[in-house]
């Protein structure tokens, strides 16, 4: 009697064992190495770091100045120091004698929905008003979303920050793009819907909220046309950048062991005073 086991094996082809791992992102041969189709000995002349990102993730080559807008974005996101989590893992990762490896894996692993996270978060916004905004306007649009924040007691991603009070990368980014908009690259509607959502929530306050690292970059990934979720993994691919650098000179100090804190400084203890355990 066959088993299921061979009768699977009787029935699996050569082929069908080949088309299990299909993909149309590289074509691999002995002597060979194609990247969406371009000969990887062309593209390493010819293609920027950038470039090779775009195409690897959307499928073909970008223009010149589509490359250079997303290089804008990946330099302004490489690193914000120690203060940051994932910075501050890699590097006491790096002291425990894990490798370069492992303190990067462990920084990385910490880019979740609240650090890292933003960037996604604000280009989903920004797509959600700009679908609404074709109806309703974008002054309008905006403001619902505001009020339904509000009225929720939600922080808007991509606004405010918690160190600077204007992010030195807002600046920059936002210029590149209006730059890019004024030559026709990309449309401007990211922009403008964020900018909007920027002049409202300044209003009426004495401090404005304007946007950081996180809302630049998802006006930018916007108007490129990345989806939300790549958005953070664009970011997570700069960032890692940082991670790399910071885990590398932690791992160059001799240092072993380094914790949160400098010796002697110890946390703070707040929970029960000394007390006996009872005897029985």
């Amino acid at each position: 009697m066959t088993s299921a086991r061979e009768e699977a094996i009787r029935a699996t082809s050569v082929r069908d064992v080949t088309d299990w791992w299909s993909t149309a992102v590289s074509d691999i041969e002995p002597g060979i190495i194609r990247l969406r189709g371009y000969p990887v000995e062309e593209l390493i002349p010819n293609a920027g770091f950038a470039e090779t990102i775009w195409l690897m993730v959307r499928g073909e080559l970008p223009g010149k100045a589509q490359a250079a807008l997303l290089e804008k974005a990946l330099v302004a996101a490489v690193d914000h120091g120690p203060q940051a989590p994932s910075i501050a893992a890699a590097r006491m990762a790096a002291t425990c004698g894990v490798g370069l490896h492992g303190a990067m894996s462990t920084g990385v692993g910490l880019l979740g929905d609240v650090h890292g996270g933003a960037g996604q978060q604000c280009l989903a916004l920004l797509e959600r008003l700009r679908e609404v905004s074709e109806k309703e306007g974008v002054e309008t649009a905006v403001a619902k979303a505001l009020a339904e924040s509000r009225a929720r007691r939600q922080h808007v991603p991509g606004f405010g920050h918690r160190f600077h009070p204007r992010d030195p990368r807002r600046d920059p980014l936002l210029e590149a793009v209006a730059e890019q908009v004024a030559a026709g690259v990309v449309e401007g509607r990211h922009l403008r819907i964020a900018q909007e959502l920027e002049r409202q929530l300044a209003a009426g306050r004495s401090r404005p909220v304007p946007m950081n690292i996180d809302g630049a970059t998802a006006v930018v990934y916007g108007e490129l046309g990345f989806p939300a979720e790549l958005a953070r993994g664009l970011f997570i691919l700069s960032r890692s950048v940082g991670i790399l650098a910071h885990a590398w000179e932690e791992t160059r100090s001799g240092r072993r062991i380094k914790g949160p804190l400098p010796p002697p400084l110890l946390p703070t203890y707040v929970g029960a005073a000394e007390r006996r355990v009872p005897r029985s």
